[in-house]
Parts: structure tokens; C-alpha cells; sequence
């Protein structure tokens, strides 16, 4: 039951995201403010592009006679959890959204409610306060831009990185003798990145099982 997804009931009118978010993506095209770290919901970019970045760092580090690291993360219930409020002031802060337009997102934000159904069963109706709604035309471009601080983040903290949707690729190459000085680099990183998800109220599955990496030893003995 962890994994169900929610089901968004949307009505006719929604359509009128279709418009928005034609104007809000031709807003961050012009303005340079789409993520290049970010491959989901992006024009001519897929999972396939995400692929060949990530494939493409590795196999110029195996030329460079160096060890690489790659760290995958991944959310729990991301679309779910997105503050309202960190959502709407990262919109006017980060991507120059204000006036009568914020004040549409928030109205299309608010005033949501849900409900649990269980074979015949029908829960009575509660405030949805957080998340966007799943199935929506809208949905998935405001969580790109509800994450893109992310991308700073991690390259303040000199690691190479890519995401797609809610996933995030950590990779790092080094030197042999840098083993231990860039292991450490790599976990004192994931603590900030982790610290930086609680305080925009996402969770990683990663923290909860323990850091999980996958090495690409580049080198033969």
C-alpha cells in the first residue's frame, strides 16, 4: 500500500493548463531558467539523453586511467510532498513569477481536497496541503522548478550530477590515491543534499536503508 499512487479527479477546465504551461515554458526558454542538469519534461530530452550524459563522464574517466563513483537517489512520494508556500516564493524568487500570475498558481494550488476509497468504501474529504496534483498537465514542471535549487547545490559541492524527475545522479571521478579524500567528499556531500531535501520536506529512500553506491573501478590489477 506504500507504493499506491495518487488518482487527481481533474475537471474539463483544467484544460486551460495546456495554455499555461505553454506560456510558462516558452517564459523559462527565453529566459534561460530551464535546469540543464535536468532531462524530465524538458524539450528534447528523455531519459536517453540522461543515459548517455551519465555514460559518456564514465567512459571519458576510463580514458583518464581514473576511479569513478555513481550515487543514485530517488524520492519517496516526491509529487506528494511539495510545499505550497516554498513552491509559490521559489517561483517569484527563482523564476521571476509574480502579481496576478502567482496568484494564479496559488489559486490552482488550493482549495484541494481527497479522499481514500477501499473496495466499496469511501473516506469522507480532507484538505490536500502539500503536492501537486499527479495526472495534471501542470504537475511535473512546477516539481522540476521546485527542485532546480538542487542542481546549485550539488555543483557548490563540486560533483557532477543529472536528474530525471525525482531521480538524481551523483558521479564523481578521481585518481586512485584519492580513494579515501574523495569517498569522504562524496559522503559529507550526500549529508548536505540530505539536509537540504528535510528542509524542503522531501524524503530520501536512500538515507532510510543506508548509503547505497555503485563503483566503476577504471583501473586493471
Amino acid at each position: 500500500m506504500s507504493n499506491y499512487c495518487l488518482i487527481s479527479s481533474l475537471s474539463l477546465m483544467s484544460k486551460i493548463e495546456c495554455i499555461v504551461k505553454g506560456r510558462l515554458t516558452d517564459h523559462l526558454s527565453s529566459h534561460n531558467l530551464l535546469n540543464p542538469h535536468q532531462s524530465a519534461y524538458c524539450k528534447h530530452h528523455s531519459t536517453e539523453t540522461s543515459l548517455l550524459y551519465i555514460y559518456n563522464h564514465l567512459i571519458n574517466a576510463i580514458g583518464s586511467q581514473k576511479l569513478s563513483c555513481l550515487c543514485l537517489l530517488d524520492l519517496s512520494a516526491a509529487f506528494d510532498t511539495i510545499d505550497h508556500d516554498i513552491l509559490i516564493t521559489r517561483l517569484s524568487s527563482w523564476f521571476g513569477i509574480h502579481g496576478s500570475v502567482s496568484n494564479w498558481f496559488k489559486s490552482y494550488l488550493s482549495s484541494r481536497t481527497f479522499r481514500v476509497k477501499c473496495d466499496n468504501h469511501l473516506s469522507s474529504s480532507c484538505a490536500c496541503l502539500c503536492g501537486v496534483p499527479q495526472g495534471s498537465v501542470l504537475g511535473p514542471l512546477l516539481f522540476i522548478m521546485y527542485t532546480s535549487p538542487l542542481s546549485t547545490l550539488i555543483s557548490s559541492l563540486s560533483l557532477n550530477h543529472h536528474l530525471y524527475a525525482d531521480d538524481t545522479q551523483l558521479f564523481l571521478s578521481f585518481r586512485p590515491p584519492d580513494f579515501d579524500s574523495s569517498v569522504t567528499h562524496l559522503q559529507n556531500a550526500l549529508q548536505r543534499i540530505s539536509s537540504w531535501m528535510t528542509a524542503n520536506l522531501l524524503t530520501l529512500k536512500l538515507f532510510q536503508n543506508g548509503i547505497s553506491a555503485h563503483w566503476y573501478p577504471t583501473t586493471t590489477h
